[in-house]
């Protein structure tokens, strides 16, 4: 990881994103599986209150997003949270671990969206098929992905701009819905106060597990600052774009959180595989909206998917590269000149993880795999904020974002919090654990491999040995 590019500002990139594009691309990213798979067993954790834990993953993520916004700005180049452990630290390994743990973050997020995509299929088309019906599909979808992602086709900004419309509509829809059966005396708003716990669990622990649970939703925001090379004048628009994003994403999850436990009781709205159609149905019942609405969430949640696994392709692809993962998963297919062998394997490891998790866990397969990535992420949070505080020891001659006061100090020791048992299930630490220890085998492996590469050139170029 020695090589990480961005050791000047230089850029070989094209800037084509100003602030509105930026804005889309943020307010899309974040937008998606959390709030269309989450939303009921965020309230299964708290009860009707399922708005608190939202708005406390908000904060959370607006502290890291301060810290996030200090790097971006004063290194404005892509490579992210690699780039910023890469400089505050030095140490290759922990920004392997690092860029290991955003690339599977990525692959358990795409696993959590085929897996929620494919319970809307099932719905949509009133199939009966159970969940062995529901895992082929998921599995189908992500050999799609693979198969479009072995093609080249990357989002374009007008597709990244339909997606999140789409995404959008269907949020849209069920807060008009919600707060329409609010008005007509079809809802019980006094739900939304009231908090619900397991019995022997206390409010704190199950608002903390929520809160947990509920950051799967507001992340995406990180996945922004690698455009930072694409995008004209980054150390301007971007502090304004991305809180800006972050505050549309928390009003729209608030609202919908709130029109959801008003309109559908907790117990209903928990146990549903596809909980916002459940407040579709309850709420307007003579309209034929529910027919359609999860096709809109298969459209909202495919763009999760397909983002994330080719981000996950790539960045396996340049860990390869850069000989940090064995060479051969930097093979490229010939005319595509895609990263063919790094597609294979991501895709793999995302069917193996719906398969397998689906094994163990059937119907709360979305929600273990959607705290796996909130878990990884938040590891890599709790790192990015300590880098930050680092790097305010080497100062730079350009004018940058500076996070207010101690804002990355409350950021690492928040991320830190709800990486804890109180807050994790512990089958979110055996995925995360397992995938990691693959990334560590290959690493060792690697390592091996190229010391052994290393010896023989210097034994056949050293003149003594040709003696």
């Amino acid at each position: 990881m020695a090589d990480i590019k961005a050791e000047t500002g230089q850029t070989e990139l094209k800037r084509v994103m100003g602030t509105k594009l930026l804005l889309l691309f943020i307010v899309g990213d974040i937008l998606g599986t959390g709030v269309y798979a989450l939303t009921g067993q965020v309230a299964g954790e708290i009860g009707g209150a399922a708005w608190a834990p939202i708005l406390l993953a908000f904060a959370v993520a607006t502290i890291t997003a301060l810290s996030y916004l200090e790097l971006v700005t004063k290194y404005p180049q892509a490579a992210g949270a690699a780039l910023y452990t890469h400089k505050a630290f030095g140490v290759h390994f922990l920004t392997f671990l690092v860029t290991f743990a955003v690339l599977c973050s990525g692959i358990t997020s795409a696993s959590t969206a085929a897996k929620f995509l494919a319970e809307n299929f099932i719905v949509g088309f009133r199939l009966e098929w159970g969940q062995t019906g529901v895992t082929w599909i998921a599995v189908a979808f992500m050999l799609l992905l693979a198969a479009i992602n072995l093609r080249g086709a990357a989002e374009s900004v007008r597709f990244n701009i339909v997606l999140t419309a789409i995404e959008l509509t269907g949020l849209l829809i069920v807060i008009v819905i919600g707060f329409w059966a609010m008005g007509q005396g079809n809802a019980d708003f006094s739900r939304v106060v009231v908090f619900e716990t397991e019995a022997g669990k206390s409010v704190f622990l199950a608002l903390t597990g929520a809160t947990a649970l509920a950051f799967f939703s507001m992340v995406g925001f990180e996945d922004s600052v690698n455009m930072a090379e694409e995008t004209h004048d980054p150390v301007r628009i971007f502090p304004k774009v991305m809180l800006t994003g972050l505050s549309i994403t928390v009003t729209v999850y608030l609202l919908v959180s709130i029109a959801a436990v008003a309109v559908v009781p907790v117990g209903q709205l928990s146990e549903s595989a596809t909980p916002l159609l459940e407040v579709v149905r309850a709420g307007a019942p003579n309209l034929p909206v529910d027919s359609i609405y999860p096709f809109l969430s298969i459209f909202a949640v495919a763009n999760t998917a397909l983002i994330n696994m080719l981000m996950a392709s790539r960045l396996l692809y340049g860990m390869a590269r850069q000989d940090v993962l064995p060479r051969g998963l930097s093979l490229v297919l010939h005319g595509r000149r895609t990263p063919w062998a790094a597609i294979v394997f991501t895709t793999a490891i995302a069917v193996g993880l719906i398969v397998v998790v689906t094994n163990f866990m059937g119907r709360g397969t979305v929600t273990a795999l959607g705290g796996t990535t909130a878990l990884l992420l938040l590891a890599v949070f709790t790192v990015v904020n300590i880098a930050c505080i680092v790097l305010r020891r080497t100062p730079t001659d350009r004018p940058h974002f500076r996070s207010p006061g101690i804002m990355p100090f409350i950021g690492a020791l928040t991320c830190a919090f709800l990486l804890g048992p109180w807050a994790q299930d512990p089958i979110e630490y055996r995925i995360a654990g397992i995938l990691l220890l693959l990334g560590l085998v290959l690493w060792v492996l690697t390592w091996f491999w190229n010391r052994a590469v290393k010896a023989r050139r210097t034994r056949f170029t050293d003149p003594t040995e040709l003696n």
